[in-house]
């Protein structure tokens, strides 16, 4: 096969691997929901090719000889069964890059209703979405917060504690709503639902305040300024026809909104379409369908976009934790893409990396250091390279293994920095694909050679997903079982045996906790925040956001 040609001083690109597969086949939507509001997820939803990122094509599945398996959707979510049990290396070319084990196609997965057999308190609440101001019964933790000690019931010994669950009950649209935002501030933890924002006391979920939006949320970001600020965005309406477009900052200590503004559109085909946001210092990048603008989280005032941009258009803006990158396409004749860093100020670059002929930004894992997820939809490849302070590439990774590194949340979403893996210092820490009812892995690589350090397996009919790494050690979640509660675990810079940190209650905890679809998970001051990212809303209780501690 002849390679196509390569931009000056990059390296070839891989060979061409499989094809991308069909989708899945019937049977894979939501079971039928039975009485219990716990178990209740997300409404069916069609099948729909997965769209990592709006400059981005298909991620390609592995090449033969490699399992095939649908896009990973969340931690713990069951996959269409494999049909070969054995994963392969790629030795790919001169570039020597992993290519990764994603399809481009996916299903939604959820538990059986019939985890929770005993129903606990319920809430109730208004049409708007706010959680009603008390709960039909419970100790007094506040609305929608159902007796501790019936999910305790059944604790085993060195288990820790259930501290609460929230539930609400909506009567919204037929396709449910969202319920994405997750932050948690000082004493408190604010969840987004629908137009609502929330927050509820960390140690026993009372609620501290509500700010409600005119029309539904449509656009979070999990980070927030060091003040504790954050902007949500909102849309102009309420019909099928409205706009994602409306930007308002809220300070999530106190529940106080500040301004709010439109996006500007910066140009005849920016339409707004799911927009992707990032907080770096005093800016907030808004990200939509290839286009992008930057904007002053105090102010609100209009930083820089893509309309003024010199050279090739960035179609998204990457930010976090102080630095910021520009995605970008060139209109020349290739079309091609490259990669640059961007000023949170002014978006002036100091480098540029050009890719490969025809390669596009999937997934970005971390920007200090820059690990790029990069792949040709035509050609069916992948590949991940590690980036220089000065744009130059240091490793391409590679390894063995099908990996769960789908970053995206929904179709058409910009990319973000992905939170489905983790990077502290030169380590990469990259979450395998868990066969049907099979366990999986962590896998750490190490990012000066490229190469795997070592893997952390879950355990029998156990998951794990990374939550964060600092200071060489990972932090990672085992999600639960019907009969066993999830864990918070840590794994030493050299691997190991990882060490229990949190240990969540089984018997009646466990099948509600193990129910939870495609959850919002943070661990923060020794406690485990899960909560639902999306909500049937179908005018039923339906469980939100539970809590464990000591």
């Amino acid at each position: 096969m002849t390679e196509p040609p390569q931009p000056p001083n990059q390296p070839p690109a891989p060979s061409g691997y499989g094809h991308l597969p069909g989708p899945p086949q019937p049977g894979y939507g939501y079971p039928q929901q039975g009485e219990n509001p716990y178990a209740q997820q997300p409404p069916t939803q069609p099948v729909h090719p997965v769209q990592p990122a709006s400059q981005q094509g298909h991620l390609p599945p592995p090449p033969p000889g490699m399992p095939t398996v649908g896009m990973y959707p969340g931690p713990g979510v069951p996959q269409p069964p494999a049909k070969k049990k054995t994963a392969v290396v790629i030795a790919a070319a001169v570039a020597g890059a992993l290519v990764l084990g994603a399809g481009g196609w996916f299903a939604f997965f959820a538990g059986s209703d019939d985890d929770v057999k005993k129903p606990v308190a319920q809430s109730s609440a208004p049409a708007d979405g706010k959680p009603s101001a008390e709960p039909d019964k419970g100790d007094g933790s506040g609305n929608g917060s159902a007796d501790t000690e019936d999910f305790n019931a059944g604790r085993k010994q060195g288990e820790d504690r259930t501290l609460w669950l929230k539930t609400v009950k909506i009567d919204g649209p037929g396709m449910g709503v969202d319920s994405a935002g997750q932050w948690i501030v000082g004493d408190t933890v604010v969840k987004s639902v629908w137009k609502n924002l929330t927050a509820y006391g960390i140690t026993d979920g009372k609620e501290k305040w509500t700010l409600a939006f005119p029309t539904p949320v449509c656009a979070v970001t999990r980070q927030t300024t060091a003040e504790g600020k954050t902007v949500v965005m909102f849309k102009d309406g309420d019909g099928d026809s409205a706009t994602c477009n409306q930007m308002k900052q809220v300070d999530l200590k106190t529940g106080k909104e500040g301004w709010t503004k439109e996006v500007p559109k910066e140009g005849l085909f920016d339409i707004m379409t799911s927009p992707s946001l990032g907080i770096t210092g005093d800016t907030i990048a808004v990200s939509r369908s290839g286009t992008a603008s930057a904007f002053k989280v105090s102010t609100g005032d209009k930083l820089f976009g893509s309309a003024t941009a010199e050279g090739c258009k960035p179609d998204a803006y990457v930010a976090d934790k102080g630095r910021m990158i520009a995605l970008a396409t060139c209109y020349d004749e290739d079309m091609s893409s490259e990669v640059s860093d961007a000023d949170p100020v002014t978006g002036k670059k100091t480098w540029t990396f050009k890719l490969p002929f025809k390669y596009k930004v999937g997934a970005v894992y971390s920007l200090d250091p820059l690990v790029l997820d990069i792949g040709n939809e035509e050609k069916k490849e992948r590949a991940i390279v590690v980036l220089g302070p000065d744009g130059k590439q240091r490793a391409t990774v590679s390894g063995e293994g099908t990996f769960a590194t789908e970053c995206t949340n929904g179709i058409f979403r910009s990319v973000e920095v992905c939170n489905r893996t983790a990077v502290d210092g030169n380590t990469l820490y990259l979450p395998t694909v868990p066969a049907s009812g099979k366990t999986n892995e962590i896998v750490a690589f190490d990012l000066d050679t490229g190469k795997a350090k070592w893997r952390t397996p879950a355990g029998d009919g156990r998951t794990l997903t990374p939550l964060g790494a600092a200071n060489g050690q990972l932090i990672a979640y085992r999600k639960a079982t019907t009969d066993q509660g999830g864990e918070v675990v840590s794994v030493p810079a050299g691997g190991g045996t990882p060490t229990a940190l949190l240990r969540n209650p089984s018997g009646t905890s466990a099948p509600i906790e193990s129910s939870f679809y495609d959850p919002t998970v943070d661990y923060a001051g020794g406690r485990l925040f899960v909560s639902q990212s999306r909500l049937r809303a179908q005018g039923t209780a339906e469980k939100l956001l539970m809590v464990f501690g000591k």
